[in-house]
């Protein structure tokens, strides 16, 4: 039997708390890949990996739910809405329960994640079964039986032979008798059964084979019939005695579901809709479905509209009098939820879905990724550039946008070169045919083949003067630019770095003086600067730069002229990019910070030993770090304050593995791009202005049922603001780190100011250029 849960409230705090701060955060969650729907009386309810979509078909209105509304999901493998008590089950597969009630708040029930004394590669929920004021949640271990009324675990049935796991895909209950169908898992499989009344279900003695030998994807109850599919093309009907052979589909079977009226079988490709006299009534092909290909996942009736899910492009709808006319039907977001970058333009958010792995292997985890490009604007939604028109680009791993043209943008592909995009067209595709002897290289083979192309490019980066820098990977001149004049050149760093034609590269950047900072997989970070005699340093471990490691992830410029430097093991930094002018070798230091532990004050490295993915700075100079497994962490201009750490216990990120993050300077919104889900939060840091003709208050007025901060925005850089009462009395006072500052309404935190006009005063650093603002409070 499951024990019951004791640390829930502490999962309803967490949902509290992100629905306190969900006006801070907003999700574009892709509902593309259908894992399950359900159903009520008057909505269609459907989850792709970690989200939820519904649709009230009497109104036509789409609601949505993901991390963001507290829907803290794993992967989602079933789901069922219950009409008896108004609640929608999520189950994972990893055994996490999740219970959205009516008024949208979360229960998170652990039971079969923590406490089944079974391996955790086999806690699967595969389905949801309603009878009788209970739920029958077939697991890949057995079957779990949760109480509706008490909202907890009872008990646990373990229905293989002598009471070993049995991987049960689903249940169905008639005439008093409970039916399992099962796969094979440790001792066999079959379709088994029990009396329902028995009150020792937990014995394996009590339940009985009604068909052996073989793998079952399903079974359900239709009106007096049970019918049941086998992980082949075969499905069957039982007799009374055994299963006997009832359809035969072209491919294998996947789901197989029913309500009062319409029984559904589903293949990858096929969907067979019966009445209650098992005649055919409707036959829907994924090769009939226009625009784009397609394959099914499961399918039901609701209201004689038939819903399919699919893997590419969310359901498919179809009138049951018309199954022949097709339409899709989805929330508006990306293609996929595993996003490898993100990039923001000054009006559009772009993501790619290209990656590599550690050891910068295009390859895996996912294959060559052959994906379009997802675009964000505010006002349209998302929109596509579709793959068919990338010229067979693979694994695109990021973009430059032309800083004197935001039409024009150039995307690395870490297999096929460097796709070239205007007005949202792809227009060339740079590679080995096409940029001369100096140009793109594709990496050799041992032994050489030369019918294989792999130009494996990253990047690419802009420098002042409209010349687009980039890696080479795995080549002697592994350093590329494409000139303003359309010029090609390559750099050899064969006499910088050993054994060229193994390395690779993360993504560069351009200091100030065009130097370049090239970070390595097993070199540690080069620095390479043309204009200066083609000077290069080589920052290595110990005495040869003190990096933790040579494997260099991640580095930014902040607005110091700091280089902060991400490792596989660790942060270092560089005091200012300007020793490269004037040093033969350059020494990285770590950030020391002070811990308390037990009572003590101890020295620490900042991320000592951590694995660290991405860096990115804000308009305040604070930084954003990404560390493999352990989310973000927002720390103060100098990293010796700890801001914030976002992880997905503690906040909507959907994962702790945050691919990339990428921050609007203009908004402060910074944008995390996961293996789960893209997520943003709108952070006050703002890129500062060259003047204060644009500052401005928002909101303004502040009304009574208002709760957060007055914004200030539009500032320069160390403007100082004062704030008074109409009458000069000062009630607040700050110098700007970046665009914008926050006022929390406060005199200097004591105490909320009154009702009335309040007076901004704001003086650039240099105290010559000025402006007055007003904001209005209402209490």
């Amino acid at each position: 039997m499951i024990k019951k849960i004791v640390f829930i409230i502490f999962h309803l705090l967490v949902v509290l708390g992100f629905s306190q701060n969900k006006s801070l955060w907003q999700g574009y969650f892709s509902y593309n890949q259908i894992k399950d729907i359900s159903q009520s009386s008057n909505e269609i309810f459907a989850a792709s990996e970690n989200a939820l979509f519904s649709k009230d078909i009497t109104t036509d209105e789409i609601k949505t739910f993901n991390s963001v509304d507290g829907l803290k999901a794993e992967t989602i493998s079933a789901l069922y809405y219950s009409e008896s008590v108004k609640k929608t089950f999520v189950g994972n597969s990893n055994g996490l329960l999740l219970v959205i009630n009516d008024d949208n708040s979360i229960l998170f029930k652990n039971g079969i994640l923590t406490e089944v004394p079974v391996s955790p590669l086999i806690k699967k929920i595969n389905h949801f079964n309603e009878y009788d004021g209970k739920i029958y949640i077939s697991c890949d271990y057995g079957i779990s039986v949760f109480d509706l009324t008490t909202l907890e675990f009872q008990q646990t049935y373990y229905i293989g032979p002598q009471g070993s796991f049995s991987n049960v895909t689903q249940t169905c209950i008639s005439n008093g008798f409970i039916y399992a169908s099962t796969k094979a898992n440790n001792l066999g499989s079959g379709i088994r059964r029990a009396n329902l009344s028995n009150p020792f279900l937990d014995d394996f003695n009590q339940w009985t084979d009604v068909s052996n030998g073989s793998e079952w994807n399903g079974i359900t109850a239709f009106g007096t019939e049970i019918l049941a599919i086998r992980t082949d093309n075969l499905v069957f009907k039982y007799n009374g005695t055994n299963f006997v052979q009832f359809s035969q589909s072209p491919q294998s079977n996947i789901d197989i579901r029913s309500d009062s009226n319409y029984l559904t079988i589903t293949t990858h490709n096929h969907v067979y809709i019966y009445n209650l006299a098992l005649q055919q009534v409707a036959h829907i092909l994924s090769s009939q479905i226009p625009t784009i290909a397609v394959s099914f996942t499961c399918a039901t009736v609701l209201d004689n509209t038939i819903y399919i899910g699919t893997n590419e492009n969310g359901l498919v709808t179809s009138a049951l009098s018309s199954p022949n006319t097709t339409q899709f039907l989805m929330p508006n977001g990306p293609i996929r939820n595993y996003i490898f970058r993100v990039r923001k333009s000054p009006s559009s958010l772009f993501a790619l879905y290209g990656t590599y792995d550690r050891e910068y292997n295009p390859y895996v985890p996912f294959g060559l990724a052959e994906f379009p490009i997802s675009k964000f604007q505010a006002n349209v939604g998302w929109s596509l550039i579709p793959y068919t028109t990338l010229f067979g680009a693979k694994s695109l791993s990021s973009i430059a946008f032309n800083p004197n043209n935001e039409n024009q943008f150039y995307v690395s592909s870490y297999f096929s070169g460097l796709l070239k995009v205007e007005n949202d067209v792809p227009t060339l595709l740079y590679n080995t045919t096409n940029t001369g002897s100096n140009g793109l290289e594709s990496l050799a083979l041992s032994p050489p083949d030369p019918n294989y192309i792999d130009v494996r490019i990253n990047g690419p980066v802009f420098d002042k003067q409209g010349n687009i820098w980039m890696t080479n990977n795995r080549v002697n001149k592994g350093l590329k630019v494409l000139r303003a004049n359309g010029q090609w050149q390559s750099f050899d760093l064969s006499d910088v770095i050993p054994e060229t034609t193994s390395e690779a590269y993360a993504i560069l950047a351009i200091d100030k003086n065009n130097t370049k900072w090239l970070p390595t997989l097993r070199n540690g970070l080069i620095g390479y600067n043309e204009t200066l005699n083609n000077k290069s340093i080589v920052i290595k471990t110990g005495t040869e730069g003190n990096l933790p490691v040579k494997e260099v992830r991640c580095v930014a410029i902040d607005n110091r002229n700091q280089m902060w430097i991400g490792t596989g093991r660790g942060l270092r930094i560089i005091s200012s990019v300007d020793s490269f002018l004037s040093e033969t070798e350059i020494q990285t230091k770590p950030i020391i910070i002070n811990e308390v532990f037990n009572g003590e004050t101890l020295a620490q490295e900042l991320f000592f030993e951590q694995f660290i993915i991405d860096i990115a700075v804000d308009g305040a100079n604070r930084k954003w770090v990404s560390i493999a497994d352990s989310g973000v962490f927002l720390v103060s201009p100098n990293g010796q304050e700890t801001i914030h750490h976002f992880t997905k216990d503690d906040s909507p990120l959907p994962s702790n593995t945050v691919n990339d993050i990428e921050i609007d300077g203009v908004t402060g919104e910074v944008f995390f791009a996961t293996d789960k889900g893209l997520v943003s939060f709108k952070g006050t840091a703002t890129r500062s202005s060259e003047n204060l003709e644009n500052v401005y208050a928002y909101p303004n007025p502040v009304r009574p049922e208002f709760t957060g901060t007055v914004k200030i925005s539009g500032l320069t850089n160390r403007a100082n603001i004062k704030i008074t009462d109409i009458e000069g009395s000062l009630v607040y006072e700050t110098t700007s780190e970046g665009g914008t500052i926050e006022w929390d309404t406060t005199a200097f935190g004591k105490y909320k100011v009154a009702s009335g006009v309040y007076m901004i005063l704001v003086a650039a650093q240099d105290g010559i250029d000025t402006i007055v603002k007003k904001v209005m409070i209402i209490r």
